[in-house]
């Protein structure tokens, strides 16, 4: 089970990250509501923990704005904001639980576990598509015509990113959170590696697609030009 917590302050992340990982949840943090937001849109998380102050966007404009994209995965809205009026807007807006800071670990882990179970809308991954390749990620398959690779987890994970934003330049910082977590530390020299190997799936698959570096920024999935 994937976690999305969007949440600014660092540390207070960090540690819930830590426990969550420890009761067998992968979970991905980001701290500010821009990010989350991107995340949200590009990864089919089983749960939320949104926090309701944030930079840049605040939360109940991150729920909002996944609600009306029709994006349903359950989210508990986390705030310091208390008093009856605050909890009703928030459910109002969407949210599906809402916790008051500070809360205990364990109950934030209760209610994931409730959001979760009564959920009958997760957004479960499909195939993904370009010029004939697609992928599988709940399976890891990569296929094209005749030919097909069960990839690894980060090689998907990665190309799971690229399918999901054809034809557009990903920066290098979005790629390496979006594959690794925002909250893991991962040497810049990792995703060089993995996309070579991609590359090589992509060559030995004989897809008309391509990885193109765009120096200084990032990468983009397209489709060659010419064969």
């Amino acid at each position: 089970m994937r976690i999305l917590m969007i949440e600014d302050d660092k540390d207070l992340c960090k540690n819930i990250s830590l426990s969550l990982q420890k009761s067998g949840y992968e979970t991905d943090c980001c701290h500010t509501g821009a990010d989350g937001l991107f995340l949200a849109r590009n990864h089919p998380y089983d749960a939320i923990i949104l926090d309701r102050m944030l930079p840049e966007t605040d939360g109940m404009t991150v729920l909002e704005s996944l609600r009306r994209q029709n994006i349903s995965t359950p989210i508990i809205l986390a705030t310091a904001l208390d008093g009856l009026h605050n909890r009703i807007d928030g459910l109002d807006a969407g949210a599906d639980d809402y916790l008051v800071k500070p809360f205990a670990v364990e109950e934030l882990m209760a209610r994931l576990r409730a959001v979760t179970r009564r959920s009958t809308n997760l957004i479960h991954s499909k195939k993904l598509t370009l010029s004939g390749l697609s992928l599988d990620p709940e399976q890891r398959l990569l296929e094209y015509q005749a030919a097909s690779f069960t990839l690894s987890k980060r090689e998907s994970a990665l190309l799971e990113f690229f399918l999901r934003n054809p034809r557009q330049t990903l920066p290098r910082s979005r790629i390496l959170s979006y594959v690794w977590g925002s909250c893991s530390e991962v040497e810049d020299g990792n995703l060089d590696n993995y996309i070579h190997f991609l590359r090589r799936r992509l060559k030995a698959t004989g897809a008309p697609v391509c990885l193109t570096t765009v120096h200084g920024v990032g990468y983009r999935l397209e489709e060659r030009t010419s064969l």
